[in-house]
């Protein structure tokens, strides 16, 4: 059982979309804005969603490629995508580091190479603080250096700087991205103590359903 109201997020403006992760489509009176836009096999699909929902931008919350494998169709539709410049080198493939297959880091880099990137011109800096459409920009590194979130009335699109996965009892459970597959271990921690520090309503992680606090919590009281 969650200790949030079922009908909390679209009341809130957010439906949700698996394409391998998450992909979030925000509506607000402000406009509409995508957060991530799947894998890399999902890209027609995501082409017909964005035909359908027809957004202002698409907001990639950081660069691996199974939340950015699709951004290169949105900028080929003329769309802005947004993502913080710590994540730009990767998304235009000046850089590939690729935190998986974990501890193969040139096989890691080559399926990098091997995605569409998104030319410089279609990409747009955020930073935290910004407003977007009536939701805040959240600086959550660890997971990559770069990563962002949304908050907008409790709500929190968190990324990988929190996962749900199954707790072994048929429910679920917050938990974070095991060490190899992020940039800086230790900032992830540290990021995951900073949410449950927040006033929140839920969190809606890039894998999984939606997380109270008391989950998040419950994991950022952990070590490691």
């Amino acid at each position: 059982m969650t200790a949030f109201p079922a009908d909390l997020l679209s009341r809130e403006g957010v439906q949700i979309r698996q394409m391998y992760a998450n992909v979030f489509l925000l509506s607000s009176p402000q406009g509409r804005v995508v957060v991530d836009t799947g894998a890399l096999t999902y890209a027609p699909a995501f082409g017909r969603l964005l035909r359908q929902f027809r957004p202002d931008a698409v907001l990639v919350t950081h660069a691996h490629v199974d939340h950015a494998g699709g951004a290169f169709v949105a900028a080929r539709w003329g769309l802005p995508v947004l993502a913080h410049p710590l994540e730009h080198p990767h998304l235009t493939g000046e850089r590939h580091e690729l935190p998986y297959p974990a501890g193969m880091p040139r096989v890691g880099a080559v399926i990098s190479r091997l995605h569409p990137k998104v030319p410089a011109r279609a990409l747009r800096s955020v930073e935290a603080g910004e407003d977007l459409w009536g939701w805040q920009v959240i600086h959550l590194p660890g997971h990559s250096h770069g990563q962002i979130g949304l908050l907008r009335n409790g709500v929190l699109i968190a990324a990988d700087a929190v996962l749900s996965a199954p707790d072994g009892r048929g429910g679920m459970r917050a938990a974070l991205p095991h060490a190899p597959y992020n940039a800086d271990h230790a900032q992830a921690i540290h990021t995951l103590r900073q949410i449950a520090e927040l006033d929140l309503r839920v969190i809606v992680p890039g894998h999984g359903g939606p997380l109270t606090p008391g989950q998040v919590r419950e994991r950022a009281a952990r070590d490691i």
